[in-house]
């Protein structure tokens, strides 16, 4: 057996993990992407439409509707992603004991969780791509750029399905994904650009929030969205990839540790 920080042996077998799990998904799809996609809506139509009112010249130019949009585009694709691997996850590791039985098959626990953080990638991928296609709808897509954003939200959705399996091989408890959601992707939200720009925040907290993997996807989408190229792409996207390898690295060790120990 190999140890539980040895390098991954990955392989394409992970592929039929993907897609048992589209499969069993395919039976409540419908219920799934109007449940994913309400919460943003509120947000993005609400705020936008509310607030906006009353700050017509705030942004530049550019309408807070707009500007919200980029950043529920981002927040829809990380919710997505986050409560996909830590629930949906937790209940196929733990609860159903689903991660077992597939590995009764001639696959292991590496080709699981890459499994897993595809699945949770690509239902991250349909969540962000619908806020997409509403905003598109709006008017609130500027440019052909805009088509740019989808493989922006597929490796967000890897970053963040990645620190959700750390969660899930953690986790004793559906409850535990509590203190994540309160303590990190809540402030994450608020710090990272979705609802005002970062510039509006003192210096030290603006240095925060150029670790974190959100204000990285936000600062690609919105300039996509508004017909502009991003500054620095090519440190946004380093930054959104490394925090989906070393998420995965991290999340297949720790569940090594807690199913192979």
């Amino acid at each position: 057996m190999t140890g539980i920080w040895s390098l991954p042996l990955l392989s394409l077998r992970c592929i039929h993990v993907w897609q048992r799990n589209l499969l069993v998904w395919r039976k409540l799809a419908l219920a799934s992407m109007v449940g994913n996609l309400a919460d943003p809506m509120l947000y993005m139509l609400g705020f936008g439409y509310g607030l906006g009112r009353m700050m017509p010249d705030a942004f530049g130019g550019t309408g807070y509707i707009a500007f919200l949009a980029a950043g529920t585009v981002c927040s829809s694709t990380m919710m997505s992603a986050s409560f996909e691997a830590m629930y949906s996850g937790f209940s196929r590791m733990h609860v159903q004991k689903t991660w077992e039985a597939i590995m009764n098959a001639p696959l292991d626990l590496d080709d699981v969780v890459a499994g897993e953080m595809l699945w949770a990638a690509s239902k991250s991928l349909l969540s962000g791509c619908a806020v997409l296609l509403v905003a598109a709808a709006l008017g609130l897509c500027a440019s052909s750029l805009s088509m740019w954003v989808i493989p922006v939200i597929l490796i967000t959705g890897l970053a963040f399905g990645g620190l959700g399996l750390i969660m899930t091989a953690l986790s004793p408890s559906y409850d535990f994904f509590v203190y994540y959601f309160t303590l990190v992707i809540t402030p994450m939200m608020l710090m990272s650009g979705v609802f005002f720009p970062i510039d509006q925040l003192p210096a030290g907290l603006q240095a925060v929030t150029g670790l974190l993997p959100l204000s990285h996807a936000v600062a690609l989408v919105r300039p996509l969205m508004s017909g502009h190229l991003p500054a620095q792409a090519w440190l946004h996207l380093c930054v959104l990839a490394l925090y989906a390898i070393i998420g995965f690295y991290c999340a297949l060790a720790l569940t090594r540790r807690r199913l192979l120990k």
